[in-house]
């Protein structure tokens, strides 16, 4: 008896496992999502009246404005902003940085990430569980991918604009980034976890959650 609910056991994970690498798949052709509606597991409810335009998205072209601290600017083409996405399990970004401009360290909880240089160079690198990094200056045409949920950047490493686009096997990969997430959470984490975290003391922190406050 113990052997066949270790067999039963196993197989479950081989069916179950796998559902929880990405976005649960559609069942149905499309389902464009109604953005007035809670979300659920696979996503919103699906729109009642569609047209042809539901199912294409202009918003991955048009030049950012990148002036801000980090010099970079991002148009995300996910089910927020583009619902014909809704339960298809993949979405996009349109990344530009000014000279010297960086994405700072990142993840995705949701999705592994692919992205493409379409200008300039752009130095991408990523942090496995262990600290390694893997890193490489690449350029236009080349590409690069990022594993589900690792800590991630880009900095552009040439002398003018670098643009990027990006993909994600997720229809809202989601992101965490570090600098903000730890320093201007709210509410905040208490001083005593940052000094601690990063032997530091509580000027330098409280600097930090002052120019990361929401």
């Amino acid at each position: 008896m113990a052997s066949l609910f270790t067999y039963f056991l196993l197989t479950l994970c081989l069916f179950v496992i796998p559902s929880l690498s990405s976005d649960p798949d559609p069942l149905q052709d499309y389902c464009v999502g109604d953005l007035r509606a809670s979300p659920s597991i696979n996503g919103f409810p699906c729109k009642s009246l569609v047209s042809a335009s539901d199912f294409f998205f202009s918003g991955l072209g048009s030049p950012l404005n990148t002036s801000n601290p980090n010099g970079v600017a991002i148009s995300p083409a996910n089910v927020l902003t583009f619902p014909g996405l809704n339960t298809l399990g993949l979405s996009m970004n349109n990344v530009e940085f000014a000279p010297g401009g960086v994405n700072p360290p990142h993840s995705h909880p949701r999705a592994s990430e692919a992205g493409v240089v379409i200008e300039g160079s752009v130095f991408v690198g990523f942090l496995t569980t262990n600290n390694t990094l893997f890193s490489k200056v690449i350029n236009a045409g080349e590409m690069f991918v990022v594993p589900r949920g690792l800590v991630h950047f880009q900095w552009n490493a040439g002398e003018g604009k670098a643009r990027l686009i990006t993909a994600f096997n997720s229809q809202l990969p989601g992101a965490v980034v570090l600098p903000s997430t730890l320093f201007g959470s709210v509410p905040e984490i208490p001083n005593a976890v940052l000094t601690k975290t990063f032997r530091t003391d509580d000027a330098t922190v409280n600097n930090l959650k002052s120019k990361f406050a929401v």
